[in-house]
């Protein structure tokens, strides 16, 4: 079971990206709606995963991963985006993010992900 932060604008995938992490036996210990507060919340909390939409106002998950990797280099981070954002995912990459999910996401792809950089 990994400790997991959920960073999404968007209250309703927040909610659903809960669900699903929980029903394969995760738990969720925090959530953020931007870039700057999941870096604050991740110092606080520092959880074994971090889920991280690219496309949030404020500051944008790309900026995010950065925070949090300027401080934190070990941190796991899934960066979580729609389609056509494909630069945005590699870009996420090369900061440190070490996977991906596509939106609509599914629980047996979250699984898949979450078993390549947890175990």
């Amino acid at each position: 079971m990994a400790t997991v932060m959920v960073v999404d604008d968007s209250t309703y995938f927040r909610l659903k990206l809960k669900m699903v992490l929980e029903s394969l036996g995760h738990q969720v210990i925090g959530e953020a709606t931007d870039g700057k507060k999941a870096a604050l919340l991740y110092e606080k909390i520092k959880p074994d995963l971090v889920t991280m939409d690219i496309s949030m106002p404020n500051v944008n998950g790309i900026e995010g991963v950065q925070l949090i990797m300027e401080k934190y280099p070990d941190a796991v981070i899934i960066m979580v985006s729609a389609m056509g954002q494909k630069h945005h995912v590699l870009e996420a990459m090369k900061l440190g993010a070490k996977h991906f999910i596509l939106k609509p996401m599914h629980e047996e792809t979250v699984k898949k992900v979450l078993d390549k950089v947890l175990y």
